[in-house]
């Protein structure tokens, strides 16, 4: 078969991808997540397939959503808005931070084994709904199309150092493309070198948020000269930097010569979409409002559609 993106919907053909969002979170009900954070409580599917519809008018056509199961992704939700949209959803496989997870959850004590045939069943036969409290699995039928993991401050320890065995042991039976949450205070070198050695293909693997979790262009160089692409999302987030900072990281990283190994995005939170607060920037924001701001500061066209088209269609098929 020849290589595909992997949609809610089912397999489209990699050039029907079009403009792309490589981190986001469209969907995520209420519980443990909220629970550390309100804003991450984003359930109300008829809300999010009006942000989906907005994003796919002013020229959106696909989203990667980066909620994994067991934190309050919802397969049903998610197969709801792409329909309700027509905009591309990619769902994601694999584990978040364990914060967003209850002490009791199943995720910290699951075998590697079971994890790898976890996430490899989401990927290739369907996700399944019913796991956020009690593993109490109900497969939806719709696949994953994403393996997701989160690099948190404890690295590699337990049950993370597992968890990331089994997410590239599922890589490798499936072929999948791989992203990487890095957190402030990690060592992503030392995460690039591990998963090097579990053998995790480069050019299908993007650590997401060095832009605000990383200071050292020398640290996202050396990520970059192993083949991983960068994904960037400090975007209408004046909380870490303004968007001005963020075009100043992104020329740097054009300026090395790295065009094809960036990916832009949102990293919405319910705050920051704009049919669940009037207030915010909204799903269109990088549409309507950043990419002016690039093409004035002399980021060209071509350069733009690589990280908004190109890249991520290269990236996720499989």
């Amino acid at each position: 078969m020849d290589k595909m993106i992997h949609t809610v919907l089912g397999l489209i053909e990699p050039e029907k991808l079009g403009f792309t969002q490589s981190h986001e979170h469209i969907v995520i009900d209420e519980g443990q997540s909220a629970k550390v954070d309100p804003a991450l409580c984003i359930d109300d599917p008829v809300k999010s397939a009006w942000e989906l519809s907005a994003f796919r008018i002013s020229g959106g056509s696909s989203i990667v959503d980066a909620q994994p199961g067991g934190c309050g992704r919802n397969v049903e939700k998610l197969l709801s808005v792409s329909k309700e949209s027509g905009v591309n959803i990619i769902a994601s496989t694999g584990f978040h931070k364990m914060k967003f997870y209850p002490e009791d959850h199943w995720i910290r004590t699951i075998t590697e084994e079971k994890a790898s045939e976890l996430f490899t069943h989401e990927l290739l036969r369907g996700m399944y709904d019913g796991t956020d409290f009690e593993f109490l699995p109900w497969e939806r039928g719709a696949k994953a199309g994403i393996i997701k993991t989160a690099f948190d401050v404890t690295e590699l320890g337990e049950p993370c150092g597992r968890l990331f065995r089994a997410a590239a042991e599922a890589q490798k039976v499936s072929g999948a493309p791989f992203m990487v949450h890095i957190e402030r205070g990690s060592d992503p070198v030392h995460l690039k070198d591990f998963l090097k050695k579990q053998g995790v293909p480069p050019e299908k693997t993007y650590f997401c948020h060095l832009d605000r979790a990383c200071d050292s262009y020398d640290v996202m160089k050396q990520i970059l000269d192993s083949g991983i692409t960068l994904e960037f999302d400090t975007i209408g987030r004046p909380k870490y930097h303004d968007d001005m900072q963020e075009i100043k990281i992104i020329r740097q990283i054009l300026s090395y010569g790295y065009e094809d190994q960036l990916l832009i995005s949102l990293d919405t939170t319910r705050k920051r979409l704009r049919t669940y607060d009037e207030g915010a920037i909204g799903l269109t924001y990088i549409l309507h409002r950043f990419i002016p701001m690039m093409l004035e500061s002399g980021i060209s066209e071509k350069q733009i559609k690589k990280m908004t088209v190109e890249n991520p269609r290269r990236i996720l098929q499989w």
